[in-house]
């Protein structure tokens, strides 16, 4: 980010509309890939992270979109997880629940992202280290900059365990202890950037 975009605040309702606008996007696009790309995550589900002084921290993480009230969603993902024991029937139902009506209702999903890590993820290590850091996503004609917070969820939190169950739909083989983590974006200070700008 630069000098000058840190110079930039949006008023709030700038800021909330900003925040819509960003959440939608995240709905249109996962479905998009839930429907025509098997469920692979895009570009713009993996944002480039960037430290606050500007240096490339990683080249893409996946983060996820949780409801607001993420309980729900995390009994689902585990009621489904535990119905079968075939990786190929879980991937299949989770496809089948994220291709409905899951992404059709932006307003309840949180602005909070989550993304999951190894049990001794260095890069998990050096973002709590940083506290903070800007998540830039690109896809389309579309472009993000998030600056945000960063947190470890606690096991029982709702978030950790709808991104944790949502993982395991995918992916089965998810070692123990892996941790969440939970970016929080500063609405005020976030940009967009339209290909027609």
């Amino acid at each position: 980010m630069s000098a000058d975009d840190d110079n930039v605040i949006l008023l709030e309702p700038a800021a909330q509309a900003l925040r819509d606008e960003f959440v939608g996007w995240q709905c249109r696009i996962r479905q998009l890939a839930v429907r025509e790309a098997g469920g692979r995550p895009t570009s713009g589900m993996r944002p480039r992270i960037i430290a606050p002084d500007g240096r490339e921290i990683a080249e893409a993480v996946t983060v996820l979109i949780v409801p607001q009230e993420p309980w729900e969603s995390a009994k689902l993902f585990r009621y489904q997880f535990q119905k079968t024991q075939d990786p190929v029937e879980r991937y299949d139902k989770a496809l089948e629940i994220t291709s409905g009506s899951y992404f059709q209702r932006p307003r309840e999903f949180s602005d909070m992202l989550t993304a999951l890590f190894g049990p001794e993820s260095a890069l998990a290590d050096a973002l709590l280290d940083l506290g903070r850091c800007v998540l830039d996503f690109n896809q389309y004609s579309q472009s993000y900059r998030l600056p945000c917070s960063i947190a470890q969820l606690d096991e029982d939190d709702g978030f950790y365990q709808a991104t944790f169950w949502h993982n395991s739909m995918y992916n089965p083989y998810l070692p123990a202890g892996v941790r969440v983590l939970a970016f929080t974006p500063d609405w005020s200070r976030a940009g967009v950037q339209h290909a027609t700008e």
